[in-house]
């Protein structure tokens, strides 16, 4: 495993939103979770706590085996089945869900699982990469051509989901890995950031290393720029 020289996590409940759907966790060893709840009043911040209550369960239980993207999967599947179950027993809830996006790094390999449209990113040597993919109507148009990226950040139905954990028994988890080298950055944020917050000032906040709580940055630059959802961020020096 290497060594994390400094690790920070912000959230914020954001300038209209009633209530803070958002969960951000670091859980031993060194595991990292974005959720960012749906479903309004009490029901999104049920589904989002629910993914990291999970993580707590699957990592103790499992903390002597090491984590892979296998158990990083488990867990969003484990919540999967949580919060349908809470619905069953809770009508009141249906319609609930929630993002996940989970980072481990162990032997220079990162592992992840994700669903929703909270995002993964890796900085090197300057240069941002988005590892995740989004599960959402508008990405979905992006790839296809229809829309360009600037467009979808206006899009009317931008905040519409294809795929969120809680919403359907046959849940499809990414999963995945890439190598994670020293002097490394990961960033980890939910759309309160990325959809207000180009890539390149992403990119400029978390590759400040004079400034120790970027996950904090990332969040006041996504107030700055008039973000209307909950606001999360993680950020991970290697």
């Amino acid at each position: 495993m290497l060594k994390i020289k400094n690790a920070s996590l912000a959230t914020d409940i954001g300038p209209t939103r009633p209530n803070n759907e958002d969960r951000v966790a670091k859980i031993a060893p060194d595991t990292f979770i974005v959720a960012d709840g749906m479903g309004g009043h009490v029901a999104g911040e049920v589904a989002s706590t629910a993914v990291i209550d999970m993580a707590e369960a699957v990592l103790r239980d499992e903390a002597s085996l090491g984590v892979s993207e296998i158990s990083l999967k488990k867990i969003i599947t484990g919540a999967n089945e949580k919060i349908l179950e809470h619905v069953s027993n809770h009508p009141e809830y249906k319609g609930m869900g929630t993002t996940a996006t989970l980072f481990h790094e162990e032997g220079g390999k990162g592992y992840f699982a994700h669903v929703g449209d909270t995002r993964l990113y890796v900085l090197r040597g300057g240069e941002l990469r988005q590892v995740t993919r989004d599960h959402s109507y508008v990405n979905d148009l992006v790839e296809k051509g229809k829309i360009t990226a600037e467009e979808a950040r206006v899009h009317p139905q931008r905040n519409v989901l294809m795929r969120a954990v809680g919403v359907d028994e046959n849940l499809i988890v990414d999963t995945g890995t890439f190598d994670v080298a020293e002097g490394d950055t990961i960033a980890l944020m939910s759309d309160g950031v990325h959809s207000v917050v180009t890539d390149e000032e992403i990119a400029r906040i978390i590759g400040d290393r004079a400034v120790e709580n970027r996950a904090q940055a990332l969040v006041d630059a996504a107030l700055k720029n008039d973000s209307h959802d909950n606001i999360s961020a993680i950020v991970i020096d290697y």
